[in-house]
């Protein structure tokens, strides 16, 4: 009796111990597996996440202004040269050989641009300039200012524009007094518009000089303020759409526009800016960080560039068509 309850009190035996271990350790290699896989597509996901959030934010923001630009208010006829001192502006973006206060008063010119190339290196871009087109957006707001208290067409070295069906003028803080320019601000309706000037490029993030961003020097009161629009953001290519025919457009570099990058005077040739009826836009969003296992050696066609890399970040490639509404 004895020895048959020691026989039915004995353990495991150690080879089934190391068979018991054997699987436990399999289901744990299993587990392990399926929470790394998880966890490295949920970070594809996420990156996913940044590249659509970035690329669709900062396409929209161009879209927005694009097709805003040249916006003169009222009047559709060519601004009348200021008579009023509408200089110093801090940090104005001149080209080689133009005068101060020539472009913030260039409303005439609602977009302009610079193909791969930084044509403000001696002033609003000394420094920041990355790589890719410069992108210029001069416009009006949508909506005029207020002319009862609180009048806001007053603000000292703020630029305002003056417009009315038989012109419009470009002017400094003098709210309402009469503007000399010809010819002359009569008639109703008559207001006065806050004006907006943007000068868009690719550079840095604000928290780190690694990371690509699309940044803007915007016009406030009378100085060029850098500001980063989006995060993420590598490069950015714009072709200019002309109508060769009645019914037929074609797009050419900023450099084909006019013979070339130039921005020195307001008096534009008869197939130039002022007959860009639309335009074709490419930006490259980024991710912040490297992902570990993933190789990119993909080849971006973006107009007349082919951006090759060979790393390990994610990218996504955006690109629209925007029509000019002025």
């Amino acid at each position: 009796m004895k020895n048959r309850q020691r026989y039915f009190e004995r353990g495991f035996s150690l080879v089934e111990m190391m068979i018991s271990i054997a699987i436990g350790l399999l289901i744990v290699a299993a587990l392990i597996g399926v929470l790394t896989s998880n966890s490295r597509s949920s970070k594809t996901n996420d990156r996913s996440t940044e590249l659509q959030s970035n690329g669709r934010y900062a396409l929209d923001h161009l879209k927005r202004g694009i097709r805003q630009a040249g916006y003169r208010g009222y009047s559709w006829a060519d601004p009348n040269i200021p008579t009023t001192t509408i200089t110093p502006i801090t940090d104005e973006c001149l080209g080689a050989g133009a005068s101060a206060g020539s472009f913030v008063s260039n409303l005439r010119q609602g977009i302009w641009g610079a193909n791969d190339s930084n044509p403000y290196s001696g002033n609003c871009l000394a420094t920041g300039y990355l790589r890719g087109d410069v992108l210029v957006i001069r416009k009006l707001a949508t909506s005029p200012l207020r002319t009862i208290s609180p009048v806001e067409n007053t603000v000292a070295d703020t630029l305002y524009f003056r417009s009315s069906y038989s012109a419009g003028e470009v002017f400094k803080g003098t709210g309402a007094a009469p503007l000399t320019g010809a010819p002359a601000i009569s008639g109703a309706p008559q207001a006065d518009f806050a004006l907006q000037e943007y000068v868009y490029y690719i550079g840095s993030d604000d928290n780190n000089a690694a990371i690509p961003a699309l940044r803007r020097r915007s016009l406030v009161g009378s100085a060029m303020v850098d500001e980063m629009v989006v995060s993420g953001i590598e490069d950015m290519q714009v072709q200019y759409g002309r109508l060769d025919t009645a019914t037929n457009t074609q797009y050419w570099d900023a450099s084909n526009i006019n013979g070339a990058s130039t921005d020195t005077t307001a008096t534009l040739s008869s197939y130039a800016w002022n007959e860009v009826k639309s335009v074709r836009i490419w930006l490259l969003a980024r991710t912040a960080k490297r992902e570990n296992g993933y190789r990119n050696t993909t080849s971006y066609v973006m107009g007349d560039q082919t951006y090759t890399v060979n790393d390990n970040f994610r990218r996504q490639l955006f690109t629209a068509v925007i029509q000019l509404r002025n």
